[in-house]
């Protein structure tokens, strides 16, 4: 069997992708004014509407691991993976009930700016450094390989990066929201020419759902209760729940964008429209990867070595189904690159925000708002460059790639743990929520390094049936049934000790579903940090009820009588106290540079 290769029309497609994209960043560049402060460059001038920026953050969500990965993780285990649709409601919930009201009131700009307002400076340095590097090596495992195609991987990492670059320089937030919608677009546009094209080549949905379900992939109900168990119910309710509101609750990256909404209405709203969107991207993610399953039931092109990784899977679908359609496999590639290019510029958006308002600003009080400006298109620049050079080096490692994105949830636990603590616990003090974040942190790194080297056996992934039973017969690497091994779809071992003795822990501890990594995380971080703040007097302190989460925030959700005044926050004049600097009256975010000093060794009556 002969898949077709990429034509110059698919780099055509591809190519016309980057340049729009590109076209939007110097448009916002000059849009308006262009980028006077870096209040516009960094956060769109807080005058954002839900719309796009709810796009905005479903498309950071649908990179290409989304567009790749989802449909190879149902073709090989099924549509269990759907009840992350469940999990996304209970994450948006959380999201814009809990941690948006406390946020959006305070008027920051940097999530972790609130960690020195409610614990001290230490903590905010913790949780900026624990960010930075967090989102650098998550950026980088977006970048994804088309070798079955024979697109060149390095031309496109490099093109894709500088582009990236470029209008994230320029344009700043406004820029990233508006390309993000751009590339939803092209996103569903190449999910919806796969699922099309297969629907027609089965000759009709019916065939493609009978396949499935008698090749077991409709397994959506497994209610085992095992958290060792890869994905069961309970393992993606529970475990998924704790990974993604890491992301979307106290992420910078999401957050950024929800909080530059003009009121907060627009800014739960947004979230609520992006669930929509998820749902939207997990449907298409399963009808392709029940598709997929059904073309290739008889002939696994992994099993019969057509592929180098599962990853691959959908890129050779769309080479087979699609190459009678010149143009359509580039869509489909521009599908997957606009995937990472929404990731990627949301993240450099996001460090280089984190970066000027806790690494620089704290300690350059008398950066005028110009070269503040000025950083933060440097900083744009900079972590552009990281991104490209770090891709480039990921991509000779190979299996260091997937390890480096289950550390991503390893480290987002313990910060969402921290932010918790803040936010639901009024007698939280900060030795209690350092010494939280310590325990979580080694406790999440002591589970996750220790799965990647003793990886779970392979009835605790639960692989389903793959044949070449029909592949031809002079295909290279085919032979009779096959069962899938113990790697999972998107998780490489970095160490293969099958024929060495396996620790007791090695079955149990080290062999709990990955989901659960950033569970644990945040439950000993939560739970340490509650009981030291107790045993340290964390019950005497005073702290300002605007820091927490109050009974008025939960009442007056969504109300859609007309916004108060005060709804939009007013950064310059909220400050009426006479306390520390609240961190809101920042050089980096407004017009006039605020002189702040008083009081400022002090927050919430402790010494910092």
């Amino acid at each position: 069997m002969s898949i077709g290769h990429f034509t110059v029309w698919d780099y055509v497609v591809f190519g016309a992708m980057l340049l729009v994209s590109a076209v939007i960043g110097v448009y916002y560049a000059f849009a308006g004014g262009g980028q006077q402060t870096s209040k516009d460059f960094l956060m769109g001038g807080r005058s954002m509407s839900a719309l796009p920026v709810a796009l905005s953050l479903t498309a950071s969500f649908m990179s290409a691991v989304t567009v790749l990965g989802t449909p190879a993780e149902i073709y090989r285990y099924g549509a269990i993976f759907c009840i992350f649709a469940i999990t996304y409601f209970l994450v948006v919930l959380i999201s814009a009930e809990v941690f948006l009201p406390v946020f959006y009131r305070l008027g920051i700009t940097s999530t972790y700016e609130y960690l020195e307002l409610r614990f001290n400076k230490y903590l905010r340095l913790c949780g900026t450094i624990l960010f930075i590097i967090q989102t650098a090596i998550f950026a980088v495992v977006h970048f994804p390989s088309f070798s079955v195609t024979g697109f060149d991987l390095w031309g496109a990492v490099i093109a894709t990066g500088i582009v990236c670059t470029f209008y994230c320089t320029l344009g700043g937030l406004k820029a990233v929201v508006w390309t993000d919608v751009f590339q939803v677009g092209i996103m569903v546009a190449g999910f919806s020419s796969v699922i099309i094209r297969a629907v027609v080549v089965q000759g009709g949905i019916g065939r493609i759902l009978n396949d499935s379900y008698h090749g077991g992939r409709l397994n959506f109900w497994d209610f085992n209760p095992n958290p060792l168990q890869r994905h069961t119910f309970w393992t993606i309710l529970i475990g998924g729940t704790f990974t993604w509101t890491g992301i979307y609750g106290v992420n910078q990256s999401q957050v950024q964008r929800y909080i530059a909404c003009k009121t907060k209405f627009q800014a739960k709203l947004s979230l609520y429209i992006n669930l929509l969107g998820l749902w939207a991207i997990l449907v298409c993610a399963m009808f392709c990867g029940l598709a997929m399953y059904s073309i290739y039931q008889d002939c696994d092109p992994w099993t019969a070595k057509r592929v180098s990784a599962p990853d691959q899977l959908m890129p050779y679908l769309v080479l087979d189904i699609l190459q009678d359609f010149p143009g359509v496999p580039g869509l489909f590639v521009a599908s997957a690159y606009s995937g990472t290019l929404s990731t990627v510029s949301s993240s450099i958006n996001a460090l280089a925000a984190v970066t000027v308002e806790d690494l620089i600003k704290p300690y350059f009080r008398s950066l005028s708002e110009k070269k503040l400006s000025w950083i933060s298109k440097g900083m744009s620049l900079f972590y552009g460059g990281v991104c490209i050079a770090m891709a480039a080096v990921a991509s000779l490692l190979g299996g260091l790639l997937q390890a480096a994105l289950s550390i991503f949830g390893m480290v987002g636990g313990p910060l969402l743990g921290l932010f918790s603590l803040g936010i639901l616990s009024s007698f939280a003090n900060p030795i209690g929520a350092f010494v939280g974040l310590i325990g979580g942190f080694t406790v999440s790194l002591w589970v996750g390094i220790g799965a990647q080297i003793y990886p779970p056996r392979p009835e605790r992934t639960m692989s389903l049936n793959l044949t070449t039973i029909g592949c031809d017969i002079g295909s290279p690497g085919t032979g009779g049934n096959w069962t899938a091994t113990t790697e999972m779809p998107t998780l490489t071992t970095l160490v293969h000790l099958q024929g060495t003795e396996r620790p007791a822990l090695a079955d149990y501890w080290y062999s709990l579903s990955y989901l659960y990594f950033s569970t644990v995380g945040t439950l000993v971080t939560i739970a340490l940090g509650m009981i030291v703040s107790l045993l340290t007097g964390g019950i005497k302190q005073n702290i300002d009820r605007k820091f927490l989460l109050t009974k008025e925030d939960l009442l007056s959700s969504f109300s859609f009588s007309k916004p108060k005044t005060n709804e939009k926050v007013e950064v310059l004049n909220w400050k009426p106290f006479t306390m520390a600097d609240e961190g809101t009256d920042n050089p980096v975010f407004n017009h006039i540079e605020m002189n702040v000093t008083e009081n400022k060794e002090k927050v919430n009556g402790a010494h910092v």
